[in-house]
């Protein structure tokens, strides 16, 4: 089993910290709390601890893993043709329950699986994840949990499931627990929401009047608007508890690349 260190103790958040630092430049994974529940960490430009991650929780690259950033000023780093209403819609609800679906910056040399030239960005609303990101520059991040099973709201559930596959667990205390991001798709002209959450469809309509969303949250989603597995992965992490839910998938040929199948898997 990996290094556990109490986030709660300077001391023991100052060692975890140079140890994760360590670990993501060799390609390891590192467990950390975020504002929904436990993620386990790559460095999102690193090919193999992205497939050390997708490994050790028993996924394929047909499920590529979102990516956590420090800073809203990164989104710009990363994502390609903002419209002003995506970026507006970052500046109020980050950091937070808010994903975007982004096209990737044409520049960007990484491998996070078949994402198919997008990527979905989230910054959390949690110090320890901050510091972190901030540390450490953008994490390819998903739940800390393995197929199959709910995502872990402790340290403990993370390494129950986890064990060695992880060299350092960051011990932050209990999570708020499997409450969901709002997911945007962002690659469009205009703004759609693939999935509820924290962020009600009401308030993001204060920052982006024109965003396009399903009348109800029981309402499937028409066309290539229903929520394919790799969304489903991304809900996991930013929201999952229930069984049964993750989030995100990318067509670069359609206006929403995380999307294009309805067929989800169990996370």
């Amino acid at each position: 089993m990996g290094a556990v260190y109490s986030c709660s103790d300077p001391a023991e958040r100052s060692e975890g910290f140079a140890q994760a630092k360590h670990t993501f430049a060799r390609g390891g994974l590192v467990v950390m709390p975020t504002d929904t529940v436990y993620g386990v960490a790559a460095d999102a430009f690193d090919a193999t601890g992205v497939r050390r991650l997708l490994r050790a929780k028993g996924r394929g690259r047909d499920m590529p893993v979102p990516v956590l950033i420090g800073t809203a000023e990164t989104l710009r780093a990363l994502a390609a043709s903002l419209t002003e209403e995506v970026r507006a819609l970052a500046d109020a609800f980050w950091p937070g329950g808010l994903t975007l679906i982004c096209r990737q910056q044409a520049s960007l040399r990484w491998d996070i699986g078949d994402s198919r030239g997008t990527v979905a960005l989230r910054m959390p609303d949690h110090p320890v994840a901050l510091d972190l990101l901030r540390e450490n520059g953008p994490l390819a991040v998903s739940s800390a949990n393995l197929t199959g099973q709910p995502p872990a709201t402790t340290i403990d559930e993370a390494i129950e499931m986890l064990t060695d596959a992880v060299e350092v667990y960051l011990d932050g205390g209990a999570t708020p627990g499997p409450i969901p991001s709002t997911i945007v798709d962002a690659t469009g002209a205009v703004p759609v929401v693939v999935r509820s959450g924290v962020v009600t469809v009401e308030q993001l309509r204060e920052v982006a009047p024109t965003i396009a969303a399903p009348e109800s949250d029981a309402e499937a989603l028409p066309g290539e608007l229903e929520l394919t597995e790799q969304h489903q992965e991304l809900a996991e992490l930013e929201l999952d508890g229930e069984e049964g839910e993750s989030q995100e998938d990318v067509d670069a040929e359609s206006p929403s690349s995380f999307l294009s199948r309805s067929d989800d898997e169990s996370d």
